[in-house]
């Protein structure tokens, strides 16, 4: 099976194991959910309701805060119990809705079955997604309809799904494939349909040759679609290495996708694309892995936003031994989360425990100038010397060593013999570039 792949990236083992095998199984609707208003890239959602509102499943909760923003929905039936500041997946403390579970499942009228969906107009379409409140299911959390509006100046003749799931430990888009693969390429169609795009290829590593082949069976008769195996390489599932390794096309420093005719869509997005512009349906619950060796039985859960992680380690089974690291999302690319009763989010694609065995407590060493971070930096970048600039607080030049195109992916620090936190400096370096570059903007005095 020919695969492709990108020039730098490491090869971590994939720790799949534990969770590829199991089908995705409903987890049932909580006590209460927490749904923050912060989910997704751009302004946070304005809260539609108040203290002591009753809602439905499915009912909208807060409006987008602008064009870069989308609302949310109650993913259980219930009441308005609290609006107020709790713990993030991302490590922070963000302003949510607490919803009280009043256990009787009831849904919201809008719901239907739409079967002549594809005849809608690309604008009906296009809606149904910015009020579904979807926003990127891989982790990104970039709001679809946006991403479904390009400049007119911007056409677009490619859609790529990312099915490659890359992320060591993470199995819920793989599940989402071999469970629901008519959904997703319809998902991709529509997609297409609302670019005006003739291509559509979904991207998926070798590791799920299951996947591959069932994805295959289903597209072998549709005309400009593909199938592209990719060889394992972390982060195949970037945007711009995924594009250059299904397509041969390089998109440019500083530049997106659109510039060179091409979209990038999670599966586990189209898949909900496909469910909003069918079935009217908003974007409330979403496939995650819940894994690690530690838990007893590891699972691929489909939760209603805002359920809490402690609830979901309870549903499988526990862990044999106390946790020492929690992690939202895959090892590389995670935040660890220093709070178990942390809700779910739209992005939560995974929840990896690890035991005390299992941490590696290191100290950063000097450099070596080994070369290893160069070598395997997807973007290629030097890491340790933008690191060594940020530590020396020296910004400008971090930025002109094109500190802003690094895309925190992870492989300079796993592969750093001396340890050290490349990743964490390059982070605080990016706010600090970002600082500069604000007090450096032009000042628009008034007349």
């Amino acid at each position: 099976m020919a695969a492709e792949t990108f020039k730098g990236g490491v090869h971590p083992h994939d720790f799949k194991h534990f969770s590829n095998k199991v089908p995705i199984e409903d987890f049932p609707a909580p006590k209460k959910v927490i749904i923050h208003l912060t989910q997704h890239i751009g302004a946070p959602s304005k809260p539609t309701v108040k203290v002591g509102d009753l809602v439905k499943k499915g009912q909208k909760i807060s409006e987008a805060g602008g064009f870069v923003s989308i609302p949310m929905h109650s993913s259980i039936s219930g009441k308005v119990t609290n609006i107020g500041t709790y713990p993030h997946p991302l490590g922070t403390v963000q302003q949510a809705i607490e919803i009280e579970n009043d256990g009787k499942n009831e849904c919201v009228d809008c719901l239907e079955d739409n079967e002549s969906y594809m005849d809608m107009t690309v604008d009906e379409m296009k809606n149904r997604v910015k009020e579904a409140g979807i926003c990127g299911m891989g982790g990104a959390g970039f709001p679809t309809h946006v991403k479904l509006s390009p400049p007119e100046n911007k056409p677009i003749n490619t859609v790529i799904l990312n099915g490659v799931e890359c992320e060591p430990f993470l199995t819920a888009d793989h599940r989402l494939m071999l469970e629901k693969p008519d959904e997703i390429i319809a998902g991709l169609k529509i997609i297409m349909k609302i670019l005006g795009a003739k291509k559509g290829y979904i991207g998926i590593e070798l590791n799920k040759k299951d996947a591959i082949k069932i994805m295959r069976g289903k597209l072998k008769i549709e005309k400009n679609f593909q199938v592209v195996p990719l060889h394992l390489r972390y982060p195949q599932g970037a945007e711009k290495q995924l594009i250059y390794a299904a397509t041969r096309k390089k998109v440019p420093a500083g530049g997106l996708p659109m510039d060179v005719g091409i979209v990038v869509h999670n599966v586990g997005t189209a898949f909900a694309i496909y469910e909003a512009v069918r079935y009217n349906k908003p974007c409330i619950e979403r496939i995650t892995t819940v894994t690690g060796s530690i838990v007893k039985k590891p699972k691929n859960l489909r939760v209603p936003i805002g359920s809490s992680i402690s609830d979901m380690i309870e549903y499988c089974g526990g862990t044999i031994i106390d946790i020492a690291k929690l992690i939202s999302g895959g090892p590389m690319m995670g935040f660890a989360i220093p709070n178990i009763d942390t809700p779910i989010t739209k992005t939560t694609s995974g929840i990896v425990l690890f035991g005390k065995d299992e941490i590696v407590d290191t100290k950063e060493q000097p450099c070596l100038h080994c070369s290893r971070c160069v070598d395997a930096c997807p973007m290629n970048l030097i890491p340790t010397f933008i690191a060594e600039n940020v530590k020396n607080q020296n910004y400008e030049f971090a930025q002109k060593l094109n500190i802003l195109d690094c895309m925190e992916c992870g492989s300079c620090s796993y592969v750093c013999p001396s340890h050290i936190q490349i990743i964490q400096w390059i982070k605080l370096g990016k706010l600090e570039v970002g600082k500069l570059m604000k007090k450096n903007e032009p000042q628009n005095h008034p007349s």
